[in-house]
């Protein structure tokens, strides 16, 4: 019965994570303008000291914005970057930047 119970908790996660929000693209690119200093017109760094932002996962770039902004993550330019961004602004700057062709791998 605990087998059934755990699964059965396993799927409502699961099933949370696919439902959980997100961003319009299209309203972050227009949002994005302040981080193509350094991170480039389409989330291509321009440097090698800023990541790329172009093809991450929309999740990981929502969350990372979430953690500069609360202080989880620790680094001043993109904590000033983020402390004036909603909640809203956050998911759509990470759907932009997570439907823009990133580094391809070739095999």
């Amino acid at each position: 019965m605990k087998l059934h119970t755990l699964l059965a908790a396993s799927l409502a996660l699961v099933s949370a994570t696919a439902f959980a929000a997100s961003g319009d693209a299209e309203a972050g690119r227009k949002k994005s303008q302040p981080c193509q200093a350094c991170h480039g017109q389409n989330g291509m760094s321009v440097s090698p000291d800023f990541p790329n932002l172009a093809g991450q996962n929309e999740d990981y770039l929502a969350h990372a914005l979430k953690h500069y902004k609360n202080g989880k993550r620790k680094n001043p330019i993109m904590q000033a970057q983020v402390a004036n961004l909603s909640e809203k602004d956050m998911l759509d700057l990470a759907a932009h930047f997570s439907r823009e062709e990133g580094l391809q791998v070739k095999y």
